[in-house]
This record gives C-alpha cells, structure tokens and sequence, in this order.
C-alpha cells in the first residue's frame, strides 16, 4: 500500500550543513498492518508524514502509494488523494468553534456524502471512540483529549485505505490512550487500512504490527526504553 524510497527531506541552513530532517528512510506498508514510528519530538516524524499526504515536496526519493508516486501529483490530484484516499490525524485541531462534535466529525465527509447519511455513518464511530454522550455539545465545550478523539473519527470518516496518525495520544490520558490504539489497530485489521502512527508515547509503540525508531531523520531498528519494559502487546 506505502512504500518510501529512499526519501530525504533537508532543509538549507545559513553558514552551515543543512538540516536533515529525514535522511535516507525506506519502509513499506501493507494493507491492515499498523506500523509505529517511535522517537524523540525533532526526530523527523512529522516531516515524514507531511511528505506521505503530499503536503510537503521531498528533497529526493519516491513516496508510493497503491504504486503511484503521490510527490508527482498536482495541486488538484493532491487534494483528491487527501480526500479519497488518506485520513490524517493531526496534531493541531482543526475544529469549528460554536459547531457541535458531530457536525465536526463528518466536514471532510460532507464533500462527498449528504448530511444525514454523513451522520449515520460516523455516529458509531464516534460511540466508539467514547463520545456518544459529547454529540451535541460544541467544540469549545470539549476536553483536549475530547478534540483529539473528534479528530481522528473525522481522518476515519471517509474509510481511507491509508492512515497517517501524528500523536493521536497525545492529549489522551492512560486509560483513552488505550481504548484509542485498540480501536486504530482493529480497523487496521478489520478494514486492511495501511496505518503509520508516530509518536513518543512508548505504550504506543505496543500496538503496532511493527515498530521503528526514527532518530535524526534515520529509521533504526527499534530497542524500548528500558523503564517501559513489560507493557504487553495486546
């Protein structure tokens, strides 16, 4: 489903060498794997995924999605990709004030779909993800970890065969931490969604098929923190 060649991402640095801020990454994915990128903020992660939702040029390499090279696209393919093809969990949340969680939750949908299937279709979803009592209530009336959750219900909205996922624990405590990986990983495996998570939460990394550190813009062999020891893979 993803597969990256070899992608380098530097950015020019005034009297000096330019930042690398990813350097050489190769990496497959396949459809229903959930793979993990797991590594330090600065270790080039979000970068990554910037230039796998074609919202960032590569310096050189190939970002392939179901084989077409998706840094080729024009502006115009680009946006379809994102919006047929890709869900991407954010970090900043990109919600209407003064607008309730569901009508939040299916905006990308509505380019696509009329409001009441809209609703239908991400009702569950948002149950789900423990918001069936936080429907009606507008965005500004949500928990940091509530706008997290409306966040990726709306990446999911449009069944996407690719799933990009930029700390989508990050505003979540233990317990939503979990329930959200769980949920991920199952509609990885139920539905054949290709998922990237990146992330610096260790209990992250558990649920994933596969992990890999990225540090300094490299992909290594992943080696858990040792005060992390004896979280189980569930």
């Amino acid at each position: 489903m993803l597969e990256l060649r070899d992608l380098v991402k530097h950015y020019p640095a005034i009297g000096g060498e330019p930042v690398r801020a990813v350097d050489g990454v190769s990496l497959e994915v396949a459809p229903g794997e959930m793979v993990a990128l797991y590594g330090p903020s600065g270790s080039g992660k979000t970068t990554l995924l910037l230039m796998v939702a074609a919202l960032l040029a590569p310096t050189s390499g190939k970002v392939l999605v179901g084989g077409r090279d998706v840094s080729d696209l024009s502006e115009r393919e680009a946006s379809r990709y994102r919006l047929s093809e890709l869900g991407f969990v954010r970090q900043n949340f990109d919600l209407l004030p003064g607008v309730s969680a569901l009508d939040n939750a299916v905006l990308k949908l509505l380019k696509t779909t009329r409001w009441r299937e809209a609703h239908a279709r991400v009702r569950p979803l948002m149950e789900r993800l423990g918001l069936g009592e936080r429907l009606a209530h507008r965005s500004e009336l949500l928990s940091m970890g509530e706008r997290q959750r409306v966040m990726i219900a709306r990446a999911l909205s449009t069944e996407p065969q690719l799933l990009l996922a930029d700390e989508p624990t990050g505003s979540l405590d233990t317990q939503r931490s979990r329930e959200v990986l769980d949920l991920l990983r199952g509609i990885s495996h139920e539905r054949g969604v290709a998922i990237v998570l990146v992330s610096h939460d260790p209990q992250a990394a558990t649920y994933a098929d596969r992990v890999h550190s990225l540090r300094d813009g490299k992909l290594l062999a992943h080696e858990p923190d040792k005060d992390y020891v004896g979280v189980a893979l569930q």
